[in-house]
């Protein structure tokens, strides 16, 4: 499998960036390469914050440091080129690593909802979940049981089809 670094957009509109960025990963697996997407990686919860600049740049930089295993650098542009990609273009660009540019376009051909728990089940049984459908879609459910939640999630499902069926 050839060693690819991804680039996409990540700060600004993150649900929607990562959702896209998702997809690019799929999109180089499916093309039988090995994908390597740091931003995705570092920016998950009690890894790095990336509203700090510098832990911002911790992570950009170590992402940077797989430049020398890299065989290409990735460049997703569907959502244009922010100034973090063109940091690691110009790097990638300078360690002599060929840059690729591709589009898979915005609107998903296979988006099923993720469902993220946001907040576990506590002692009192308190928890919350978002559920995510590409980028478009996006609802928080809090509850006190974990079957009620389950069950508000259903009822908003149910409401949210027959709407659908109905335009």
């Amino acid at each position: 499998m050839r060693r690819v670094i991804i680039e996409s957009p990540y700060a600004g509109e993150i649900d929607r960036n990562v959702a896209y960025a998702r997809r690019c990963v799929r999109d180089s697996l499916e093309r039988g390469e090995a994908p390597i997407a740091s931003h995705l990686l570092y920016t998950q919860p009690g890894i790095l914050n990336d509203g700090d600049p510098l832990e911002r740049e911790w992570g950009i930089n170590a992402g940077l440091a797989w430049r020398q295993n890299a065989e290409a650098s990735v460049v997703y542009t569907d959502l244009g080129i922010t100034p973090g990609m063109g940091y690691g273009i110009k790097a990638a660009e300078d360690a002599g690593v060929p840059v690729e540019y591709r589009q898979i376009g915005l609107e998903a051909t296979y988006t099923p909802a993720t469902i993220v728990y946001t907040r576990p089940p506590d002692r009192d049984g308190i928890c919350s979940l978002r559920m995510l459908q590409g980028w478009e879609m996006a609802i928080d459910l809090e509850a006190r049981h974990v079957r009620d939640l389950n069950m508000q999630l259903m009822g908003w499902l149910d409401e949210y089809f027959n709407r659908i069926e109905g335009e």
